[in-house]
Order: C-alpha cells, then structure tokens, then sequence
C-alpha cells in the first residue's frame, strides 16, 4: 500500500499535484490533520475497495497541528504493509508573491502578519524545514508552468507517462441519441449494415460472425485503418496537453453491429500499444 504526503510552501502548486495524484489513481485527501493519517491509512486498508494508493495534502493552513506531521510520519513508517513517501514542492520568494499577486489570493498566513506577503512567506518556509529535510521528493515549480509541473509530478509516479491517460472506448445507437460525453466521435453508418442479415440481425459485435461481416469490406477495413493512424497522431498530443481522460465513441444506427465492431477492434489495437483501455458499449442491449 503507498501513502504519499503532499506538503510545501503555499503557492508551489500542491493542489496542481493534488489533482494528477488523482488523475493517475490515487485516492485523495486534503488538508487532513496530521493525527488521524495513520487511522485514515487503517480504514482505507480495512474498507472493501481496499485503497491501495492514497495521496494526504497537508499545509501551513492546519495551524499548530501541522507540527505533528513528523510524529505522525514517523508512527507510519512502523507500519510493514505501508510504503509512505512525501513529496515536497518549493518555489522561490519573489515567484510565490507574483503568483499571489496575479491570482489576487491571500496567503493563508495573511492575517497573521497583517497582510505581509514577504513575512508570511518567511515565516512559513522556516516553519516547513524539517519537512524539507525528510522530503523523499523535491520540485522547485519556479520555473514550471502548470503543464510542466503536472509532466515533472507524473515523471515520478507513473512507469510511464502514458499511464496517466484513461482511454474510454465506446460504441452507441444513433437512434437513441448521439453520445454526449465523447472527446472524439466517429459515424460509422456509412458502412454495410449486419442488420440486414437474417443470421446477424439479433448478434452484436462482439461476436466473431458480425466482426467478420462488417470487416469483409474494403472500405471497413480502410476506415479502421484510416482512424487508426488518426489515433496514433492524436493521442500524443492528449497526454502532453494533460488530459487524463479521451472519450472516443463510434456510432451505428442501433449500436450493436458496426459501431460494437469498431469499439472492439480499435480498443484492442489501442491497447497492443500499451494504453490503458475500457469499453463500453451504451446501447448493445436496448430494443432486445
């Protein structure tokens, strides 16, 4: 099981680091209190859907509590089935106070130093030392856009960086109305219709004879081809833009024979090259 502490100066983009802990798996917290880490780590261990991978943000924001984050990380580093790991994000002084100033929000330390953006940045980085020094992860987001630093966080969390990409392929009934949630939709009505073949007319593309069928075409075969290599193009650019999900959907007049076909053979290709896949298929069982 792997905890990750997510900590570090305000303005350094922990909640950026938040969300593609996320994005790549984790179950998400923020700003728990440093005490109840280890029991939060038992329930998640005891629960059902047994989280394996969880990611705690804690900051500045939890006052004096926030001193316990040592205590509370050396009682979890006791515990056998855990892997925990802190990643600490920086960022240079005058970098957070443009930040601040550009977004026009308050440091959580604002009142305390009555609106003293240089003091309370101070204050708060001396505060953070002992976390800096056991940090296992360090990322100065000086220099970083928003994209880079997502690219950097999820150089050392995933194998590689197309795990953080969830590919949803899907197949739906035009008659039953056009797929709503797709990033990227393809109509394949233009294609022989297994409808029409009293053998055909009650399977669906899952099975074998229909795949057969709608694939016996040239002009099949070429489009499957020709979205193929429109994939191999465009996915690429999905990941390093930061998307963590791409909805491609394929529709037919009922959503059972050819738009089913093409949902299965292009989510298997997809696959071979090593992405994360799912399937789906809205309307396969609709009108049975």
């Amino acid at each position: 099981m792997r905890l990750l502490i997510v900590t570090g100066m305000s303005g350094s983009g922990k909640s950026s680091a938040m969300n593609v802990m996320e994005d790549i798996g984790y179950y998400c917290i923020d700003n728990l209190p440093p005490q109840l880490i280890p029991d939060f780590v038992d329930v998640c261990r005891d629960s059902e859907k047994r989280f394996n991978k969880i990611a705690v943000a804690v900051d500045i924001r939890l006052g004096n509590m926030f001193t316990e984050i040592i205590n509370a990380w050396q009682a979890l580093k006791n515990f056998d089935y855990l892997d925990v790991k802190i990643l600490f994000l920086g960022a240079d002084d005058e970098v957070l106070v443009k930040r601040y100033k550009e977004t026009r929000r308050k440091h959580p330390l604002d009142d305390k130093f009555n609106g003293n953006l240089h003091e309370a940045i101070e204050y708060e980085r001396n505060k953070l030392i002992p976390l800096r020094a056991i940090a296992d992860y360090y990322i100065d987001s000086s220099e970083f856009t928003a994209n880079q630093l997502k690219e950097e966080i999820k150089s050392l969390f995933l194998n590689k960086i197309s795990d953080s990409l969830t590919i949803k392929v899907m197949s739906f009934g035009f008659k039953y109305g056009a797929s709503t949630e797709s990033d990227l939709m393809f109509d394949v009505r233009c294609l022989p219709n297994p409808y029409y073949i009293e053998d055909l007319k009650y399977r669906t593309g899952c099975e074998e004879c229909v795949r057969e069928y709608v694939m016996s075409f040239n002009q099949s075969r070429e489009l499957f081809e020709r979205l193929d290599n429109l994939l191999d193009f465009l996915i690429p650019l999905y990941i390093s833009e930061g998307k963590s999900q791409l909805v491609v959907a394929f529709g037919c007049t009922g959503g059972k024979h050819r738009s089913v076909t093409f949902a299965e053979l292009m989510a298997a290709r997809i696959a071979e090259k090593g992405y994360y896949v799912q399937k789906y298929h809205r309307d396969i069982k609709k009108g049975i």
